[in-house]
C-alpha cells in the first residue's frame, strides 16, 4: 500500500505519508510519500544531469520512447483507466475514453517528434547580407516543470510530458495530490523505455512544498500549469523569466438557435455539463436558448438528465458519481443555494443522493450568480432565455473567461457572426464548448491562461530557436 517516488530512475521512499482515500468509498487505497523540498532539488538535479543524454537521442528514437509508452497504455487500458476510476473517482466509461485519448496524445507527441524543424532565412534579401546565408534549429529548452490537475490524471499529464519528451527535455511531474497513482503508473511504463535515466520524475506532496521549490528553482526552465487562476497567478508572480503556459479554466457557454434538433443538442448538453461531474475544464457550464425554443428545450433537457445512472465509477453504466473532495461537494450545494436565493429557479437535482451531488439545472440565473460567473466545476448547469443570438455572444462574453464556446445553429452567417464576436480561445460550431481532440490548439484568453496545448503547439512553447549564421566569403 505504500507508494514510492520516481527520481533518478529509481523509486524512492520518504520519512513522511499521507493516506489517499477513495472520494466515492471514503477507504484508504494507498500511503502516498510526501517530498521534502531536497527530495525536488534531487529529481531537478536528475533531470539537469540527464539533458545531456537527451540531446543526444535522435528525432526518430524520442519518437520511438513516445510510441512505446502510447503501446504500454494500449496493452493496459482496462489497469490504467481503474486506477484512475478509484482514485478520481471518474466513471469508468469515461476513464476509458480518456486512457483511448492518453494513447492517442502519446501517438501524436511521437510523429510531432519526427516534424520539429527550423527554417532557412532569405539572408541576402536584406542589403548586408550578401554572401551569406541562415537557418533556424528547434531545440530544447532543458527541464519543464509539470504540474498537473486531477480530472485528467493520464491525458492531461500526457500534453505535458509528450511535448517535453518529444522537443528533447527532461522533465520532473508533480500530479495532484488525489491522483498521485497515476503519475506512479506512468512513471512504471516509462521505466521499461529507452528515455534516459533522469529524465522523466515524478515528485508526490503538496503544492506549497513541491510546487513551490519547482517553481522558484533557477534549473527549471518551464512551468506548465493546469489548475485555478489564483494558483496560476501566484506562479506567474514566483516563476521569473521562466517560460510559462497556464491552462486555467473557464465557465463555458454555450448558444442554442430555433430550428434545431433539440433531442440531439440536448444529448449532447447533458453529456457537456454533466461528465466526470462537471470537473472539466470546458464544461458546460451556461446555455443559452433562444426564446423560441426554450421550452422544449427545458423538457427535455430535465428528461435526458433524469436517466443518468449515479452510482460507483467502478461500474461501467455509471453516468455520475461522487466529486473529488467533500469540501467541494459543500462549496457548490452553497453556491446552488445562493443562486436560489438570487432568483433562479432549481428545475431539477440540487441535493446529495448516496453521497453523490445529483446533476443540477438551474434556470433563470443571474449573471453575477456564483454558478454563473465562477468556475462551478460541479455538476451543475443553468440554463438562460434569449431573444436573439447577439444577446447570447454578450451573456457569453461577459465573463472573466473566454476557454471555448459553443453555438448550434443552421444558419451559417449566424455561425460566422458568433465565430468572430465570442471572445474566446475556441469556438466549435454545432457541438458543445466540452468537445476537445488532442492534437488540436488547445489554450484560452483572458483568466483561462496563456499559452497552447494540442502537440505542435505545446512543443513550439518547450522549445527555444536558436539562429545560425553562415558567412560564405573567403579568407576568412
Amino acid at each position: 500500500m505504500e507508494q514510492k517516488m520516481y527520481i533518478n530512475g529509481e523509486w524512492v521512499s520518504t520519512a513522511e505519508y499521507a493516506e489517499l482515500k477513495s472520494p466515492y468509498t471514503k477507504e484508504v487505497i494507498a500511503k502516498i510519500p510526501q517530498a521534502t523540498r531536497e527530495h525536488v532539488s534531487a529529481a531537478v538535479e536528475a533531470a539537469q544531469r540527464a539533458q545531456q543524454a537527451m540531446n543526444n537521442l535522435t528525432a526518430l528514437e524520442r519518437a520511438n520512447i513516445l510510441y512505446a509508452i502510447a503501446k504500454a497504455f494500449a496493452s493496459k487500458r482496462l489497469e490504467a483507466a481503474t486506477i484512475i476510476s478509484r482514485e478520481s473517482p471518474k466513471p469508468l466509461k469515461y476513464a476509458l475514453s480518456e486512457i483511448d485519448r492518453t494513447i492517442e496524445t502519446y501517438r501524436f507527441a511521437g510523429d510531432e517528434a519526427k516534424r520539429l524543424i527550423g527554417e532557412m532565412i532569405p539572408m541576402d534579401a536584406a542589403k548586408t547580407g550578401e554572401n551569406r546565408f541562415a537557418y533556424t534549429l528547434e531545440q530544447p529548452l532543458g527541464i519543464i516543470a509539470a504540474i498537473t490537475p486531477f480530472n485528467f490524471p493520464q491525458n492531461l499529464v500526457a500534453h505535458k510530458v509528450g511535448p517535453a519528451i518529444a522537443a528533447g527535455n527532461t522533465i520532473v511531474l508533480k500530479p495532484a495530490s488525489q491522483t498521485p497513482l497515476s503519475a506512479l503508473f506512468l512513471a512504471e511504463i516509462i521505466d521499461c523505455t529507452d528515455l534516459p535515466k533522469g529524465a522523466f520524475n515524478v515528485v508526490l506532496g503538496s503544492g506549497g512544498i513541491v510546487g513551490d521549490a519547482l517553481v522558484e528553482s533557477d534549473k527549471v526552465k518551464m512551468i506548465t500549469f493546469t489548475g485555478s487562476p489564483a494558483v496560476g497567478i501566484q506562479i506567474k508572480e514566483k516563476s521569473g523569466l521562466k517560460r510559462l503556459a497556464l491552462e486555467l479554466g473557464a465557465n463555458s457557454g454555450l448558444i442554442v438557435d430555433r430550428n434545431i434538433n433539440i433531442e440531439h443538442v440536448v444529448r449532447k448538453c447533458v453529456t457537456g455539463a454533466f461528465s466526470n461531474q462537471g470537473q472539466v475544464c470546458i464544461s458546460l457550464q451556461r446555455i443559452y436558448v433562444m426564446e423560441e425554443v426554450f421550452a422544449a428545450f427545458v423538457e427535455e433537457m430535465i428528461a435526458q438528465t433524469q436517466s443518468l445512472k449515479i452510482g460507483s465509477p467502478l461500474d461501467e453504466t455509471t453516468d455520475v458519481s461522487a466529486m473529488i473532495h467533500d469540501k467541494e461537494q459543500q462549496r457548490a450545494i452553497q453556491w446552488i443555494t445562493e443562486a436560489i436565493a438570487e432568483g433562479a429557479n432549481l428545475l431539477y437535482g440540487g441535493e446529495v443522493e448516496d453521497g453523490v451531488l445529483l446533476p443540477t439545472i438551474l434556470a433563470n440565473v443571474d449573471r453575477k450568480s456564483k454558478v454563473s460567473c465562477q468556475e462551478v466545476f460541479a455538476p451543475i448547469v443553468s440554463i438562460n432565455k434569449i431573444s436573439s443570438i447577439e444577446e447570447g455572444i454578450e451573456a457569453i462574453n461577459d465573463s472573466d473567461y473566454g476557454l471555448q464556446a459553443g453555438i448550434f445553429t443552421k444558419d451559417i452567417q449566424t455561425a460566422f457572426t458568433a465565430s468572430k464576436n465570442l471572445s474566446v480561445g475556441g469556438v466549435i460550431i454545432n457541438d458543445i464548448p466540452t468537445y476537445r481532440v488532442d492534437q488540436m490548439p488547445y489554450g484560452g484568453v483572458k483568466q483561462s491562461g496563456t499559452g497552447k496545448e494540442g502537440l505542435k503547439y505545446a512543443l513550439q512553447e518547450m522549445t527555444e530557436t536558436k539562429l545560425v549564421i553562415w558567412n560564405q566569403e573567403g579568407g576568412l
